[in-house]
């Protein structure tokens, strides 16, 4: 168990922690409780079930892993869980939604949606994290230290 927590005290893991947190929460947060023009719960699993055809068991996990993984990022608690299920969430949406779209994002509005280039450089930090830990002030360094 006390793997799972282990990390250096290096800034690395925490920028990398944090800032993956930050900007998955806000599309969680979407899913999960409707904010920032977001569909919420029960919108968002019957796009993920009826539209994309994605077993309910399946978006659960997508819904949880962006809201909830995102606020463990932040504070460094199950980090590399949370890093690990954004990274299973970012390449679902690339093979799902995203691939047939290009390398690039819509800057211009002219492809039919967003390209994945943003998903790569989150699976990127996802595996910095997933390898590296919280790193420095995150729970995961305190509570490896505490079960030294």
């Amino acid at each position: 168990m006390r793997e799972l927590f282990q990390t250096d005290n290096s800034w690395t893991g925490s920028i990398l922690r944090v800032t993956l947190g930050a900007v998955m929460f806000p599309h969680g947060a979407q899913k999960l409780l409707g904010w920032f023009g977001g569909p919420g719960y029960s919108q968002a699993m019957a796009m993920f079930t009826t539209q994309m055809h994605i077993p309910a068991a399946l978006a659960v996990l997508v819904i949880a892993g962006e809201s909830l993984g995102a606020v463990g990022l932040i504070i460094g608690l199950f980090s590399r869980v949370a890093a690990f299920g954004i990274l299973c969430d970012l390449s679902g949406a690339i093979a799902l939604v995203h691939w047939n779209n290009g390398f690039f994002m819509n800057w211009s509005g002219k492809q039919a949606g967003e390209g994945f280039e943003y998903h790569l450089l989150a699976i990127a930090i996802s595996l910095a994290v997933l390898f590296k830990g919280g790193g420095r002030g995150s729970v995961d360094r305190a509570l490896a230290k505490r079960l030294a």
